[in-house]
């Protein structure tokens, strides 16, 4: 498992983390399309999946939250950020859970990188003891 380090203003413990399952394909989908970024809308279906993206492909603005930032390099040095961005509507209701991004088997509809691979990302969630209300 892998935590994001916080990035909203005073909080300190991570609100989303990467399964080891996910970090293995991330790293795949770098090495095929360079840096990468998520983003968590609230839409039904497969548009509420975490969607991931080439770094700068889906336009973040004053409607979205940045959760967090990981760095999925093998060697931990800075190298293989990733940013993990929700839609602010969608933060009004998960702002007190904790996200884990994990993969599993099958094909979601959208644009997301990992449909090719014949998996797709999943959020497992789950109450944060220490949550900064939304503001």
């Amino acid at each position: 498992m892998l935590d994001s380090t916080p990035v909203i203003e005073g909080e300190t413990m991570s609100r989303v983390a990467f399964s080891d399952a996910t970090v293995e394909l991330l790293r795949k989908l770098w090495d095929m399309h360079g840096p990468l970024m998520f983003h968590q809308s609230g839409g039904c279906c497969d548009g509420s999946a975490p969607m991931c993206f080439p770094e700068g492909d889906f336009m973040t603005g004053a409607q979205d939250v940045q959760l967090g930032t990981f760095d999925i390099s093998p060697a931990q040095d800075g190298s293989m950020p990733i940013n993990f961005w929700m839609s602010k509507e969608q933060f009004e209701y998960w702002s007190h859970t904790h996200l884990t991004v994990d993969v599993v088997p099958g094909r979601g509809a959208g644009f997301s990188l990992e449909g090719p691979e014949g998996l797709r990302f999943i959020i497992h969630s789950k109450l944060m003891e220490e949550a900064v209300p939304f503001v």
